[in-house]
């Protein structure tokens, strides 16, 4: 097996798996782990996997992302702690637009159900979650319907959004970071995330540590227009402390 082929495989296990160790690597290619770490390098080198210790994980890219029903399986309670911390973060805001995504979801169910609120989003699992609240009334915007994130897209998506003004908003991404901002892999995505930073008054970002660093095909905005960053303690210190001098806050938790 060449160079090139070792590496496809390690990119395709990745992608199938959610992660790659590099000694069970090692074992199944028949190769030192040197020379696995060194494969990993190289990818990593060309954005399509990240190093962790002892193994990597997957980039999302324009050729490929991750399910709804897979990133419900990956680092849970990190995301938990994140969302009930992004969910503080309401203050007086009476209209809210929630992101697609799991993180974004488990914001929704953290909101309080005993005031009047408003919320926006494009997608079902989320609208769904919030439908039996008798406070809250939920406008779901309409559009392609993405199978893979029960999200809704295009044009009619964003036209819809273009109406609104609204208090806050929760995003989310694919990746986060200081040189390329907050990026998607899909086009049709970026459009709906881009209309609602423009739509929104202030803007949280609410994601797990493997986000940051990260950059996928579609950038739809810089780290200088978030209000916030709501992440785990799993983000070094040193390297909220680099975002934060862009602009936001850094809440690690």
């Amino acid at each position: 097996m060449s160079a090139e082929q070792r590496r496809r495989e390690i990119v395709r296990s990745a992608r199938k798996a959610g992660s790659v160790d590099v000694t069970e690597l090692s074992a199944r290619l028949g190769v030192a782990k040197e020379t696995v770490r060194r494969d990993l390098r190289a990818l990593e080198d060309h954005g399509l996997v990240r190093r962790t210790h002892g193994g990597a994980y997957p980039v999302e890219s324009a050729g490929f992302e991750t399910t709804l029903d897979f990133r419900t399986t990956m680092h849970v309670p990190e995301k938990r702690r994140i969302a009930e911390a992004a969910a503080q973060l309401l203050g007086d805001a009476e209209t809210v637009f929630i992101d697609e995504g799991f993180t974004p979801q488990l914001i929704a169910e953290c909101l309080p159900h005993d005031r009047p609120l408003t919320v926006v989003t494009a997608s079902l699992v989320t609208a769904g979650a919030l439908a039996l609240a008798e406070r809250t009334t939920v406008l779901l915007l309409g559009g392609r319907l993405r199978s893979g994130t029960l999200a809704t897209v295009d044009h009619w998506t964003t036209r819809m959004l273009s109406g609104f003004v609204i208090d806050l908003a929760f995003i989310g991404a694919n990746g986060i970071s200081r040189e390329h901002g907050l990026t998607t892999p899909d086009p049709a995505v970026g459009e709906v995330k881009a209309q609602a930073v423009r739509a929104a008054r202030r803007r949280v970002f609410a994601g797990n540590h493997t986000k940051f660093g990260a950059s996928s095909f579609c950038r739809f905005a810089h780290v200088t227009d978030l209000e916030t960053i709501v992440t785990s303690t799993l983000l070094p210190a040193p390297e909220a402390h680099r975002y934060s001098l862009l602009g936001p806050q850094i809440i690690r938790v």
